[in-house]
């Protein structure tokens, strides 16, 4: 099995990068979504590190970027307790489809939180500042401070860049993108 890395700027096109290869994706984001809905457990080791935010289940995502905006130290407490569960369902995915000739891995802090292994194949998306900030923009939830303070636990994108074994720039065309993929899976198959 060749698991394959997704890195890139936020907003910068990972996802959509991920599902134009076609092969299965473990989005961490979508499991975020999932856990805050459904994981009694996370809402309550998030309540105990802080009340003042997570009052009820299921964990609201106000909630959260209130915590995160209001309190310096709350996103490292945040991100500690859910990456902890994310590794244990990116586990269960990898297991559930070790038979795949190649997995993708569309998780924002791969690096940082190093779930990444010595063999896996990265992939830094490339994308124009400008239609980054554009695209975020239209988000129906866009917070520019929220997002300063993801990018400053995020490690610097040059340096992800060059650890990176192929660059794909993201003009969010589809054609574009999936003749990159195609030359890389050429490559890497």
């Amino acid at each position: 099995m060749i698991r394959i890395g997704i890195l890139g700027d936020i907003g910068s096109g990972k996802s959509f990068v991920a599902k134009a290869f076609r092969y299965p994706v473990f989005n961490a984001d979508e499991q975020v979504e999932k856990l805050y809905k459904k994981n009694i457990k996370i809402f309550k080791k998030l309540k105990k590190i802080l009340p003042k935010y997570f009052k009820e289940f299921p964990i609201n995502k106000n909630d959260v970027v209130k915590a995160i905006l209001n309190n310096n130290s709350s996103l490292k407490k945040i991100v500690k307790i859910i990456h902890f569960e994310i590794r244990k369902e990116m586990n269960f995915f990898l297991k559930k489809n070790r038979k795949k000739k190649i997995l993708i891995l569309d998780i924002p802090l791969l690096l940082e939180n190093k779930i990444n292994k010595k063999n896996d194949i990265l992939i830094f998306v490339d994308s124009r500042k400008q239609e980054i900030l554009r695209r975020l923009k239209n988000r129906k939830n866009f917070n520019l401070k929220l997002i300063k303070k993801f990018k400053k636990i995020q490690l610097p994108l040059d340096y992800k860049k060059k650890k990176s074994n192929y660059i794909i720039k993201n003009t969010f065309r589809k054609k574009g993108v999936k003749k990159e993929i195609r030359k890389i899976l050429k490559e890497i198959l």
